[in-house]
């Protein structure tokens, strides 16, 4: 008996001609090492159709490139290796290679006075295209904090005056008297809201850049910030914390305008754009700020 041929469809002609500038698969699983830390991701890989005669692409070519991902650090060069290897398996089909992972990157953070620490994930997204021998690499990444709304903090100290006014109207005080009031439920009568918040921070990245600068970005993102969200505490640390709130005091506004200034230093960012959302404890709805620097440029 004659093994019959397995039918290719997909080599047959277009019935429309018209070039697609994306054609792939999207949220494909796999591993991927960062650091020496392999995480699971999803991975979108395209590559363009030029030929607008030909029906289709050869997407388990791109699957099968992707197993580069799972045996070296990601980096730019890897992920130039991979897409390049998207345009050698379509010669003739596609000019253009495109690239995303999603992944929660998992870093282990320490308190902020007891020597505990714990874990703490940041949603990151990278990624790559090639065309035409021009690559590029963009990064975005979500980084939580914590924010105290300055208003908040001065309609509060002006109650807390009032009931001091209130407390101690025509009476001699006396150093004890004034620490005891302090430290009671009754002195401090209002205390300012606070919200956990989010940066999402998009970065376009130099040419020829070793390494992916993740942890480089999230660390001056919080440092700028002041207030990152923690992981195992003591009491010491919640102190800390409350402290850190109190002597940061910051609007969407100011949030978005300390990580402009930050990012800008950054080694490695050619250009970025910036959205900051505070999910306010008072309202139902989110105050959100947006910055950018050199992106038209880039």
């Amino acid at each position: 008996m004659n093994a019959l041929t397995l039918p290719d469809i997909a080599a047959q002609a277009a019935r429309q001609a018209l070039p697609l500038e994306w054609v792939g698969m999207c949220g494909i699983a796999l591993p991927v090492l960062f650091d020496g830390q392999r995480i699971g991701a999803k991975a979108d890989a395209g590559v363009s159709l030029d030929d607008g005669e030909a029906r289709g692409i050869h997407m388990s070519r791109l699957y099968l490139a992707l197993e580069m991902l799972e045996q070296e650090n990601l980096t730019p060069a890897l992920m130039r290796q991979v897409l390049q290897r998207f345009l050698d398996s379509h010669d003739g089909l596609s000019s253009s290679a495109y690239l995303r992972i999603h992944a929660d990157l998992l870093l282990k953070r320490p308190a902020l006075i007891s020597p505990l620490a714990g874990w703490k994930t940041y949603p990151v997204s990278i990624e790559a295209r090639l065309k035409n021998a021009m690559f590029h690499v963009e990064l975005k990444i979500e980084v939580p904090y914590s924010s105290t709304c300055p208003c908040s903090a001065a309609l509060s100290r002006q109650l807390i005056q009032q009931q001091f006014i209130d407390d101690f109207a025509n009476r001699q005080l006396q150093h004890e008297d004034i620490l005891t009031w302090l430290g009671s439920s009754k002195g401090i009568v209002a205390t300012p809201h606070s919200q956990r918040s989010t940066a999402q921070l998009q970065l376009r990245l130099d040419d020829f850049l070793d390494e992916l600068p993740l942890m480089a970005a999230i660390n001056d993102a919080e440092a700028a910030l002041g207030t990152a969200v923690q992981t195992a505490v003591k009491r010491a640390d919640e102190q800390a914390f409350a402290l850190a709130n109190g002597q940061n005091l910051m609007f969407c506004e100011d949030a978005a305008r300390r990580l402009n200034l930050a990012l800008q230093r950054s080694p490695g960012i050619r250009a970025f754009q910036l959205r900051v959302v505070h999910a306010e404890s008072l309202h139902a709805h989110d105050a959100v700020a947006e910055s950018r620097w050199n992106w038209e440029a880039a």
